[in-house]
């Protein structure tokens, strides 16, 4: 099985720090979390990768190489604009002819590919997200009304939200929703297939989910010793 890293982006909400290192390069530890995630995706049995680049690429190419360094094979993708976050994948449609996993290039997970995979197979339809419960804390009073007249009223609620991980399992029927050459959005995606009657599965997943792009899941990403076993992970994520 294939996969593509998504790595294109700014990195904005890490900035100053991306301003001179593009995110997928921010250290964890020791480690650039792309390193990290490479490890990842070859215990989990792949071997063949391709990482889409656009801002700041020429340091993620020197830094992963060929991949030979984690017995992968990696091939690269260059956007000369800003392809959204699945327009990239116009780019490498002839190389996507059966199922692949697609997954931001700032993640860190100990979510297992193999059941992820048989999950989606189960059902004959394009995509499937792998997702998480967070909990948002709301910073105002939230209102619930009904004309006008408030119905329920709570001061800065805990909310619970099912959200997506930033990794799919797609089949290369995909790809005819996404165009060539302009920006298009993983939201886009969704909006055409739904508008269009494809159902849209979804896979929940209750164990570790970092988004390193945001600020606080990258300072916790550094209290958890990233060994090489999925297990240790997971046993250093349950008693951070």
């Amino acid at each position: 099985m294939k996969a593509v890293i998504q790595c294109g982006g700014m990195g904005t909400r890490l900035r100053p720090f991306t301003s001179v290192l593009p995110k997928p390069l921010m250290p964890i530890g020791a480690r650039p979390v792309l390193e990290l995630l490479l490890k990842w995706l070859r215990r989990n049995g792949i071997e063949e990768v391709y990482i889409t680049t656009g801002y700041l690429g020429h340091l993620i190419r020197s830094v992963c190489g060929d991949g030979s360094q984690w017995n992968l094979k990696i091939k690269y993708t260059q956007e000369m604009e800003p392809l959204g976050t699945i327009g990239p994948l116009s780019l490498i449609r002839d190389e996507l002819n059966d199922t692949f996993v697609v997954l931001n290039g700032d993640v860190l997970t100990d979510l297992s590919l193999s059941r992820f995979v048989t999950a989606h197979r189960m059902h004959k339809d394009p995509v499937t997200i792998a997702t998480a419960c967070r909990l948002i804390k709301m910073d105002f009073g939230v209102i619930d009304e009904v004309d006008n007249a408030v119905q329920l009223f709570r001061e800065k609620p805990t909310l619970s939200h099912l959200v997506s991980m930033g990794i799919y399992c797609m089949n290369p029927d995909v790809l005819r929703f996404i165009p060539s050459g302009i920006p298009f959005g993983f939201d886009d995606l969704m909006l055409q297939m739904m508008q269009g009657g494809t159902t849209v599965h979804v896979y929940k997943h209750d164990g570790l989910w970092l988004d390193i792009g945001r600020v606080d899941d990258f300072q916790n990403a550094q209290a958890i010793a990233w060994e090489e076993q999925s297990t240790s992970i997971e046993v250093a994520a349950a008693a951070a």
